[in-house]
């Protein structure tokens, strides 16, 4: 059975530029979703946080606003997180589990990563010992925030060179935090020597896969990508 380590930020917030904590969390959708997607093709699920916290998703992801003018998405999300609110209510203790435990690691976004899982070194580790086994990294929306802590030991970007996607500078500014942020997750994964790229049209699902990294833009694309890593490893029981 495909062993998943669903990491999911432990923050019930994002800091701003000017020291403003905006609430958020996990985006509902990028947890909710790939989740489903994993439970019906019979992976196994761990969910885990920083200090085994208990994970907040953030409540704009249930908005009709967001999810393209219907209520219909966020009472499904809302619902879907319902039912497994056992396995949300008692994480694992992601700075304690090991890379050797699982097949892949699936990061949802969310603001919260960009407040705990960007800084955390321990994490950052954690991601260079699923890329020395070879094993997928995956990250969607504000999730590839979680993947700049992985360094080299001299300093250098585990994942530089390699093709990316995130959130992009111009949907964040569409949701009105361009110019509140401390760090937009475009350019930093660009300026640590990510080869970034984008769907074009804003909201559309975009993923990039190279190597062991794959990635989703935005909150449409977290079903793709969860897919995407299915296939994968469908492919790889048939070789």
């Amino acid at each position: 059975m495909t062993r998943v380590l669903l990491a999911v930020s432990g923050s019930d917030h994002w800091t701003l530029a000017d020291g403003t904590k905006h609430p958020c969390g996990y985006w509902p959708e990028e947890l909710a979703v790939p989740h489903e997607v994993f439970t019906q093709a019979g992976f196994d699920i761990t969910i885990a946080t920083p200090a085994a916290a208990r994970p907040v998703a953030d409540e704009a992801g249930f908005t009709p606003e967001m999810n393209g003018g219907s209520s219909e998405p966020g009472e499904r999300f809302r619902a879907y997180l319902a039912g497994i609110a056992d396995q949300l209510a008692a994480p694992a203790d992601l700075d304690a589990v090991k890379a050797d435990d699982y097949d892949l690691v699936f990061i949802p976004g969310g603001h919260g990563p960009m407040e705990d899982l960007a800084v955390s070194e321990r994490f950052g580790a954690l991601l260079g010992e699923f890329t020395a086994q070879d094993k997928p990294v995956a990250a969607v929306c504000h999730g590839p925030a979680a993947l700049l802590p992985a360094r080299h030991a001299d300093g250098t970007w585990l994942f530089g060179g390699r093709k990316v996607t995130g959130f992009s500078n111009t949907e964040e500014a569409q949701i009105g935090f361009a110019d509140k942020a401390s760090w937009l997750l475009e350019d930093r994964l660009t300026a640590d020597g990510g080869v970034y790229e984008h769907g074009g049209t804003p909201w559309s699902p975009h993923v990039t896969v190279d190597d062991n990294l794959y990635t989703g833009q935005n909150p449409a694309s977290a079903q793709p990508l969860a897919e995407a890593l299915v296939a994968e490893f469908a492919a790889s029981a048939r070789a």
